[in-house]
Order: structure tokens, then sequence, then C-alpha cells
């Protein structure tokens, strides 16, 4: 069997990586561009990848390929339906960052709701000593505890996020995509969600029916002006609408730890706001706790060996 990692520089050089249990060859590239791909998965068995796209033209000059092992949750980087004509099993890497995702997004709630960020720049910038006595009020502080949690997605994540926000005393409401109707009792719609919400938080997967399902006409509807936070996928925010609803008082303020494209180019609309103190934006590491990069890693191996035993687990394709 032939192994090839096309870009293990998405995984933290801190983190063992084991070999797999039955003989092989493992060929490792750091990083792969997208003019590379197709040869150096030429004749490979498995491909292990993460963030590689492996679209329908290249798959097709993979011959020998029986196993693609995504080094992560999502797959939209991978043509399914090129795999599912191929017979190309596809399996994925589950639940690792079921703590690590859930921290992270309550961190940035926590600093976008109490102005920690901008607080930390005023004393830098000498505003303490400026006024003069034991505290300032310059930013607004707000407690979470009696405040409505909205989640957009009810997967492990959003059930991770919403205990954390019912142990703080929150009122958590869940929904699905806009446009799903018939989720039962236990969901809220998507419009009311919006307008109920103070906090907005998104653990949905990208797909057609996600892609920008949060844009200008969405945030007109935030009648609670709510923080947006972004832990899942870039493309699930039409990012241009975000700098205009800061700026009009749609929302009080949003964190990102996604973009449509990473890492974002200059002229990416994000990066006009980075000196705002209502926005924040961290590189894409909600998922990188040292725990779960190992917990990944393991599975990811895990996951090879099993579809090598003939008894192929975590799978995206075959569908059952």
């Amino acid at each position: 069997m032939k192994i090839v990692f096309l870009d293990r520089d998405t995984i933290s050089p801190y983190t063992t990586l084991r070999a797999p249990s039955f003989a092989h060859e493992w060929v490792q590239h750091n990083r792969t561009s997208a003019d590379q791909a197709a040869a150096r998965i030429a004749d490979a068995d498995i491909v292990i990848v993460n963030k590689v796209k492996l679209p329908a033209e290249v798959l097709a000059q993979a011959p020998k390929l029986k196993l693609i092992a995504v080094a992560a949750t999502g797959t939209d980087n991978i043509d399914l339906q090129a795999c599912q004509q191929r017979g190309i099993v596809v399996s994925n890497v589950r639940n690792y960052a079921k703590h690590t995702v859930p921290e992270h997004t309550f961190a940035l709630i926590f600093a976008l709701r109490r102005s920690i960020c901008a607080y930390r720049d005023a004393v830098k910038t000498g505003r303490w000593q400026e006024a003069a006595q034991f505290c300032f009020f310059d930013y607004p502080i707000r407690d979470l505890a009696g405040s409505t949690l909205g989640v957009i997605g009810d997967g492990v994540l959003g059930q991770s996020v919403a205990a954390i926000g019912r142990a703080l005393g929150m009122r958590v409401l869940f929904s699905a995509h806009k446009g799903r109707t018939g989720q039962g009792s236990l969901y809220t719609p998507f419009e009311e969600v919006l307008k109920q919400s103070d906090i907005l938080t998104l653990h949905c997967p990208l797909n057609t029916n996600t892609r920008h399902m949060i844009g200008a006409a969405e945030f007109a509807q935030m009648a609670r002006k709510p923080l947006l936070i972004n832990t899942g996928r870039g493309g699930l925010v039409d990012e241009a609408a975000v700098g205009p609803a800061l700026q009009a008082g749609h929302i009080a303020g949003a964190a990102f730890d996604v973009t449509s494209v990473e890492p974002p180019p200059a002229d990416h609309p994000f990066m006009a706001l980075l000196d705002r103190p209502d926005f924040i934006l961290t590189p894409h590491v909600a998922w990188a706790s040292a725990e779960a990069i190992q917990a990944l890693a393991d599975q990811l191996i895990d996951n090879v060996e099993a579809f090598v035993r003939g008894v192929p687990v975590n799978q995206v394709l075959p569908k059952a």
C-alpha cells in the first residue's frame, strides 16, 4: 500500500503521527498546491488530506486510489460524487474537537461580551492613567447569565456549546439552516433565532444549503443586536456584509475563526476590521488544542488501519 499525505503541515509538528501497523510505503508532503496534487497521488492507494482540493479531474488521474482519509471532519474540498462513481472510500475524523471548539467559541464570546481586547488595548495606550481613577467605562460589559444563545447546528459541537451556555445561565435556542422546516418542537425557526438571540453561534457544515445563510438581509432581522460567532466555516456568512452590519449597529460584535479563503488576502473585507474593538479574527485555530490534534491524528491512522483490515469506519462514502 502506498500512502500519500498531501499536507502534513496542517497538523502541528508537536503531534505524534504514528506509522500504520501494516506494510506500506509512506510519502509525505508538507504542503501541496493545486497544480501538484494530481502528480502526487497518481500511484497512491491511500491519500491522506486535510485541506488540499481533490476535484474530479485530479481524482481521475489516480487509478489505484482506494481510500481518501480526511484529516478533518469537513469534506467540502473533495468531489464526493466522483468518489462515489469510482468506488473510492472516503473517511473523516469525528468528535475530536468536542471540547476545543466550544471552549474557543466561548473565549470569543467572553472577549466580546466583556470587551476584553478593547480594554487591554486601552490600558496599553495609557487610558487607565488618563482616567485618573480606579477604573474607566469606555466599552460595554455585559453578563452572559440571562441572555439568549442561538445555536445554528445541533451536532456534537453545537450541543457542547449549548451545554456550556446552559451552565452559565443562558437560554439556548437551536435552529437548522434557513429554509429547513419540520425539525420538531426542540427547534426554533431560523428567523426567530435571528430575532431573539443575544449571541448567535454557527456550528453547521458548509454546503449549498448553508453557504451565505447569513448576509445583509439576515443582519437586518437581528433585533437584539447580537454577537455573531463563527467557528464553523467561512462561507456560512457573506463576509462582505459583516463590516456594514457592525457599522450600522445590526450586530454588537463579531468574531470569526474561519474565512472563505484561508489565509485571507490583504483585500479581504475582514482585514479592514482588525482595529475595531468589536471584531476579532483568529487564524482557524479553534480546533487546535494539543489534546484535540493528538486525538485527530490517532483517529486518522485508526481509520486507515480499519480500512486495510476490511472493516472501514467513519465513512462519508459509501453512504449507508
